[in-house]
């Protein structure tokens, strides 16, 4: 009898070996997706990065001494006119003269150059304020990517955590399948009732139903990588099998980082600079605009009545026009009132968003102190859980203690490795959001 019942041990140990080989195989067939990889594939090919790259260059080439008013308008034209009339002439003497379908043409066309060459400075104004609009535009790029690469590592380590998890109830699916082995074994030789066979049964059971909610959840957070990544949705992979949280972080560090690199606050110090160059294009309407404009021009005209048949001229033409502005309504005063109060409202804005920034800080900063602690206790709470349910799966096979007690270190050992994976999926969102406030973000 103990030889059978060693001899159906080593069939349970030896069917257990072959599921777990057929779950490494499977597993290893898989493209191992990195964070590495996914972050280079989501800058290559996420929607809302590449539509603010192309914001960019669009600031990019705004940024010309054309678009500020510096460089002269050269503009050719050409008007020909014609017209057939009747006409009808009485001179002083009495002689009249008359033609039907008189034809008449009338042909002018030249070249002329039409040059700002003073306006109160606002030219040098405007292409500053280009150059700051660059800037807000390459702002607002980083600050894209690194929501994004924030997103993406987010869902990955969550695909992590949900793999680790489907890694666990494999493990319980292969302890209930062995209960149940044992149990039946039991039965078959009268050391056990039919009732321990069918709690194994019902346990093993909701095992199974746990892995396919599991298995579930796996693939959705796969499709969800993917349309980040902006690639097929069916596109497989596996992720790596460990999260690893930087424990190195240090608050002042993370401060002082975000007041240079944080593209927000970053974006309200560049909107202060453009209102402070608006204002100074407004000011410019205070001194004279100077106009150089020069030509050369061709008209040909000629006419089937009249004293003079046909005429032509050509020449260059050229001339100063300077403006400026004696009184607009007092608009003036109003615009500049207006623009100093804009600037009052950006510094204001950057006050506000230094505070905030420092205040987000701090409580993801105690988050992520809290996060690596918990990561400490539920690894420990692992290796005991282990401990325990190792010693509890030999009482069983020995018979000395009930199903009961077997399934609650079974259930606790789950759970354990369930709240570690937890815990350090935890701490890496903390991490994350404490470099995304930090705008520095790896990419």
């Amino acid at each position: 009898m103990a030889k059978e019942k060693q001899n159906m041990n080593t069939k349970i140990l030896f069917r257990s070996l072959i599921l777990f080989l057929f779950c490494i195989v499977k597993m290893n067939a898989q493209e191992v997706l990195t964070i590495e990889n996914a972050l280079k594939i989501a800058l290559e090919n996420n929607f809302e990065i590449k539509m603010a790259s192309n914001n960019l260059t669009i600031d990019k080439t705004n940024v010309a001494s054309g678009n500020a008013g510096m460089l002269p308008k050269v503009t050719a034209t050409l008007t020909d006119a014609n017209s057939i009339q009747n006409s009808s002439q009485t001179r002083q003497d009495g002689t009249v003269t008359a033609l039907d379908n008189a034809k008449n043409n009338s042909l002018n066309y030249g070249v002329g150059l039409d040059w700002t060459v003073f306006d109160g400075f606002k030219m040098f104004a405007k292409l500053d304020q280009l150059k700051e609009l660059q800037k807000l535009g390459e702002a607002q790029l980083k600050r894209t990517i690194i929501l994004k690469i924030s997103a993406v590592n987010a869902v990955y380590f969550d695909l992590v955590q949900q793999q680790q998890q489907l890694a666990a109830l494999d493990t319980t699916i292969v302890i209930s399948t062995q209960r149940l082995t044992l149990a039946q074994n039991r039965f078959n030789i009268g050391k056990a009732s039919k009732l321990e066979v069918l709690n194994a049964q019902v346990d093993l059971n909701t095992d199974k139903v746990a892995l396919l909610r599991q298995k579930e959840s796996y693939a959705n957070r796969k499709i969800a990588l993917n349309q980040i990544l902006a690639r097929d949705s069916k596109v497989d992979f596996k992720v790596v099998d460990e999260v690893t949280v930087d424990d190195k972080l240090i608050l002042a560090e993370l401060i002082a980082l975000a007041e240079k690199q944080n593209p927000q606050l970053e974006s309200e110090i560049i909107n202060k600079r453009v209102s402070e160059l608006e204002l100074k294009q407004i000011k410019g309407e205070r001194y004279p605009t100077i106009n150089l404009n020069t030509g050369y021009n061709f008209a040909d005209s000629q006419s089937s009545l009249g004293f003079t048949s046909q005429s032509s001229s050509h020449g260059l033409s050229y001339g100063v026009r300077a403006s400026l502005n004696v009184f607009d309504g007092f608009a003036q005063n109003r615009n500049e009132k207006i623009a100093k109060i804009q600037i009052e409202n950006s510094k204001i804005a950057i006050e506000q968003q230094s505070l905030l920034l420092n205040s987000e800080l701090t409580v993801a900063f105690q988050t992520y102190l809290t996060n690596l602690e918990l990561i400490q206790l539920e690894e420990t709470n692992e290796a005991i859980a282990k401990q325990n349910l190792s010693i509890t799966v030999d009482k069983f096979r020995i018979g000395t203690i009930t199903t009961i007690e077997f399934r609650a270190a079974q259930l606790n050992y789950i759970n354990a490795k369930v709240r570690f994976s937890n815990a350090q999926f935890q701490a890496k969102l903390s991490e994350i959001a404490l470099k995304e406030l930090a705008g520095n973000m790896t990419f």
